[in-house]
């Protein structure tokens, strides 16, 4: 499969190591340009491109920069991208630590995938927003063993997501379906299920357990 990866920090970096290792081909981009990829690229394979080659041919592509950022991405990203291609959108809403306060999350009370979605023009599927990165590399198990971690994944495209569990569960995660998008606010910072390393049966009570309330430290 031909996967774009948008940012390579943790999250980004390590997925871009994970993909390549199954086989995947992966091209890399972040704001500072190719030439800044290159040990990455070395390291495993992938290539390094432009944010705006990033999508080209791409069947999923991975949105994991700073939520700040992604308004500043640039109009026709993903001109070119496979038809029915998916979007993951990793990212959080850190308003005092990096992301200042953003409007339609704060006034409109829009989840922070759907603010994502509305400046990206294409339906998103919120996953691995609360996956420490290391775990990508180190906590992926055959598919039955009894510590094999869940990731709860939430959106409105079924095709789409049905596409991106199936790539984690190739990853060697198990997947919860968190619902829709306006309902991802339950794998939110600050939520049960955020960072929670366990099973299928506990992300789903976490979920549960979530509350709508926004908690002052993650308010901008």
């Amino acid at each position: 499969m031909k996967i774009g990866i948008i940012g390579a920090g943790n999250i980004g970096g390590n997925l871009t190591r994970r993909l390549t290792s199954l086989g995947h081909e992966v091209s890399v981009a972040n704001s500072r340009g190719p030439q800044t990829l290159t040990a990455l690229a070395e390291e495993t394979g992938a290539t390094a491109v432009t944010v705006a080659e990033v999508a080209r041919g791409a069947e999923i592509v991975v949105v994991t920069i700073p939520l700040k950022n992604v308004s500043d991405l640039p109009s026709g990203l993903f001109d070119g991208a496979a038809e029915g291609f998916a979007v993951i959108d990793t990212n959080n809403y850190y308003p005092k630590q990096r992301d200042g306060r953003i409007a339609g999350i704060e006034d409109e009370g829009l989840t922070e995938s759907r603010w994502t979605e509305r400046h990206l023009g294409h339906p998103v599927i919120k996953a691995f927003n609360g996956t420490y990165a290391e775990d990508i590399l180190s906590k992926p198990r055959p598919a039955g063993s009894p510590d094999r971690m869940a990731l709860p994944v939430a959106g409105d495209d079924e095709t789409a997501k049905k596409a991106v569990r199936a790539l984690i569960d190739e990853i060697g995660f198990d997947t919860v379906d968190a619902g829709g998008l306006d309902d991802s606010w339950r794998q939110q910072p600050d939520t049960p299920v955020y960072g929670l390393r366990a099973g299928a049966d506990a992300v789903s009570k976490a979920l549960a357990e979530a509350s709508p309330v926004r908690q002052e430290a993650f308010r901008g």
